[in-house]
Formats: C-alpha cells, structure tokens, sequence
C-alpha cells in the first residue's frame, strides 16, 4: 500500500473525530442561543465540552506531551514524528496526530499532545493534576516571558475570535500594546506563570514526569532529543536522532509551513499571513527574544513579576541574556 494512502487512511478516524467534535460545540452553541444563555454560559459549556473530549482522549493515551501555548511543542513534534517515521518507514511530512501513527503501526504509542486548558472544565480538577497522575507526562517549558510575548502575536495575528474569548484573551479589536498585553492576567505572563507554577507543586505526584526546557533543546537539541526519546521508549539511535534534529531545523520548518507541507496538520502550522512573517507558527525561534519589544523599565516589572512568581524549579533566571540558555 502507497505510505501517502496509508497516512491518509491512518488519519481519517482522527478527522471523523474532529468533525463530529465541531458538530456537537455547534448543537451546544445552538442550543444555548435558543435558550438566550448569555456569553458567561456559552463560555462555561463550550470549555467543558472541549475538557470532555481532550479527557477522552487522555484516558486512552500511552503518553502525553503537555505545554503551555508558544512553549516549543510544534518544533518537539516535529522531531518526534521523524524520530516515528524512520524507526518505522512511516510517511515522511505527516505529524503525529495522537493515534494517527498508532494506526499505521501498532508499536507507536497514542501520544497526546496538550496544552491542558480545558480538562480541568469537565473533570472539576482545576487546582490539581490527578486526571495526570497515572500518565507518562513529558512537560515542555519555556521562558514565561518569551511565551507571553509569542502569545501576544498568536493573540493579534493567529487567534480566532471565539477562541479569545473561550481562553479568557483580549478580544477582536482590542489595540492593547504588547506590554499591556504582557502584564495582562488573561493571556500574559501571570496567566503562563500560573500554569507552570500548578505543574511545579504536582510534580512529585505524577507517575513519570520529565521536563524538557525549551532554551536546553535549543542550545544542545541532539541531547534533548536524546532524552525525550529515551522517555519516550523510542528505540532510534545517534544517526537517526541527529537526522531528526537537522530536520526539524529553523530553517527547514520555516520553509515548510510556508509551502503548508506539512500532511494532516490542518491549521496548526500554516502562517496566518504569508506576508506577515510575525503570523506564523514558526516565528523566530529566539531565547531571550523578549527583551526586543520593551523598554529597560518595562524589562524591570517584568522581571520583578516573574521573580516574585515563578517557581525557581525552572532555573529561570531574570538575568539571562538574549540568545543564551536561562540558568
């Protein structure tokens, strides 16, 4: 069988899926008009539907990748799924998509990949990570402040209208400054620091947790990968590693998502603007990248906030220079 027929069919119960994912958020949001539910309740339900769903799915997973939004995971997709396609000739281009490789070779585990915004909606655990506790959780973190600022151009240039308001973001037409947008409790910086802080005081709970930081994989990627596939139990040694890593370069992904090769992908790593070189998935790639948007006192409360908030597990310095790995 042709290996492009082959994902194609792999990938159409993961379509199916979406589809019918999208059919019930639409009866719900129907439903809810017909009722004059106001906006508070069509948030609530929508975010719970999609908990249920994402719950789902974690249930079945062999092992979950979990991250903040704008943290690295497409870049550490990317690898992983070269990492699957050479261990096992599976198609070249195609991401893996939770059981999408699975269905085409039953030794690839369902991965779930997640950024854990909405599981707590439908399970009631908001403050804890027990739905977690079982699972084989790889944790990818990044700079809280590099996140915050990637998060204000996914925000302005990526972000649907309906999204904003589900994640409790700025909405259409706000004109905000990127340092507003930063400071703001929504989709800014307290908002990632939050996250990574929970995922910090759960982690001696967690079955198997690794974390792998965003700034470690970009200084030394062939060790990283080197890691994460030893956690990962994927069987590929030095070569394939290093393979994976120059296919996964800046460069290659940039150019990619411009031509949208990316197979089954949908959306996910397609530029807003092919124009707009800050609408796109794979926008600079930069550590410490943040300091290029704000003056030296906007610098100063930031650092103050992250300083006074983050958890120091994450080694994250408000010290650490542009381009260099946080320590």
């Amino acid at each position: 069988m042709p290996t492009a027929f082959k994902a194609l069919l792999a990938s159409l119960p993961a379509a199916s899926d979406l589809l019918w994912q999208k059919t019930k958020r639409r009866l719900v949001k129907l439903q809810l008009g017909l009722a004059g539910a106001d906006e508070a309740t069509h948030i609530r339900a929508q975010r719970r539907l999609r908990g249920k769903d994402q719950n789902r799915r974690l249930q079945k997973a062999d092992a979950v990748v979990v991250s903040f939004g704008k943290s690295g995971r497409t870049w550490l997709r990317v690898m992983v799924s070269r990492l699957y396609q050479q261990v096992y000739g599976l198609p070249e281009d195609t991401l893996i998509g939770f059981d999408n490789f699975h269905n085409m070779d039953s030794r690839v585990p369902r991965l779930f990949f997640t950024h854990d915004n909405y599981i707590g909606d439908y399970t009631g655990h908001t403050d804890s990570k027990v739905d977690f506790y079982d699972k084989k959780v790889l944790l990818m973190v990044r700079d809280p402040r590099d996140v915050a600022v990637s998060q204000f151009f996914q925000w302005k240039f990526r972000m649907p209208a309906e999204k904003k308001a589900l994640n409790d973001y700025p909405p259409d037409g706000d004109d905000r400054s990127i340092y507003d947008f930063v400071m703001h409790a929504g989709g800014g910086l307290p908002k990632v620091i939050d996250f990574m802080n929970i995922w910090a005081r759960e982690r001696e709970k967690l079955r198997a947790l690794s974390v792998i930081r965003y700034e470690d994989m970009r200084a030394n990627p062939f060790e990283t990968l080197t890691e994460v596939a030893r956690f990962l139990d994927i069987p590929a040694d030095a070569d394939r590693i290093q393979e994976a890593v120059d296919y996964a370069s800046f460069e290659n992904m940039k150019k990619k998502e411009a031509e949208n090769s990316f197979h089954m992908s949908g959306g996910r790593l397609a530029p807003g603007d092919k124009s707009n070189p800050d609408s796109y998935k794979t926008r600079r790639a930069k550590v410490g990248g943040f300091r290029d948007y704000f003056e030296d006192g906007q610098i100063e409360a930031i650092n103050a906030l992250m300083a006074k908030s983050l958890d120091p597990v994450y080694r994250y310095g408000t010290d650490a220079g542009a381009d260099s790995p946080a320590q």
